[in-house]
């Protein structure tokens, strides 16, 4: 997929309600797919029940098992549940194995300096870096890794292809 191409078949990580998804419906009237998933049960049974486009598929699960066959997106993306998955790493290797050779990722989440005295505590092991989410980016086979600066002192967004 080039960088102004329209994907076809979307996937958002941790999907929650299904807000995201059902704006980037309306913003490419020519995917064929949009999927999400969630580990919580009760915010895919929101997402079903405020679908509004038959394109729009939500399914129960978690980043480090995505339920999709390998190479089948053209874009995925993850917006403030990064966070909270289990295995970093391993929901990453999973976003990189369904998209698409040349497909795309954008994450966005937590990730700033701040957050430093977080990692020594509770938050051990997580990326809330970016040199932590570039390394666990790069360990996942991703390439191009781009930083961009949201509105937010410590929410950044991060692409990279595969």
């Amino acid at each position: 997929m080039s960088v102004h191409a329209t994907p076809r078949r979307l996937l958002d990580v941790g999907c929650g309600t299904g807000y995201l998804l059902r704006l980037l419906a309306k913003r490419c009237p020519n995917a064929s797919e949009l999927a999400g998933v969630d580990p919580a049960p009760s915010m895919i049974e929101t997402a079903q029940q405020t679908a509004d486009d038959r394109r729009l598929r939500f399914t129960v699960g978690a980043a480090e098992r995505l339920p999709y066959p390998d190479h089948h997106f053209d874009l995925v993306v993850s917006t403030t549940s990064f966070d909270h998955w289990a295995d970093q790493r391993a929901g990453l290797g999973e976003c990189a194995r369904v998209l698409a050779p040349g497909g795309h990722l954008v994450l966005a989440d937590l990730f700033s300096p701040l957050l430093l005295p977080t990692l020594l505590a509770g938050r051990r092991g997580k990326a809330r870096t970016r040199r932590r989410a570039s390394q666990a980016l790069s360990a996942a086979g991703f390439q191009g890794v781009a930083w961009h600066d949201l509105y937010a002192l410590i929410i950044k967004a991060v692409t990279a292809t595969t």
